[in-house]
């Protein structure tokens, strides 16, 4: 059984960061971080494989967000700078090994002034 536990979100005013946590992300496991707004489909963010080799990142996200993990504390972490109003939505965190996909509960983030 594969727990994942995000933290970090919260309000924030445009252009500011927030520092995103998942805990649970062991080492094994490529990771994404997602996020859906209200009344949008879930689209892709960042994501990370075993052992940090490649990234991925959505256009939006590039130059502003960057994925990062700690093996040792099986740990992803999404550092948002210069965050927008549009950049509200709850993120998920996502760990995937072959057929298994595993989500956490979200975290919110809300950019407003």
């Amino acid at each position: 059984q594969v727990q994942l536990v995000e933290s970090g979100g919260g309000l924030v005013q445009p252009g500011g960061s927030l520092l995103l946590s998942c805990e649970g992300a062991r080492g094994i496991f490529n990771v994404g971080w997602h996020r859906q707004a209200p009344g949008k489909q879930r689209e892709l963010v960042a994501a990370i494989t075993i052992g940090s080799t490649n990234f991925n990142y959505a256009n939006f996200a590039k130059g502003r967000f960057t994925i990062s993990r700690d093996n040792a504390k099986n740990t992803v972490y999404l550092q948002m700078n210069n965050l927008k109003p549009e950049d509200t939505g709850t993120y998920y965190c996502n760990a995937v090994r072959g057929p298994a996909s595993y989500w956490g509960q979200g975290t919110q983030v809300t950019v407003a002034s």
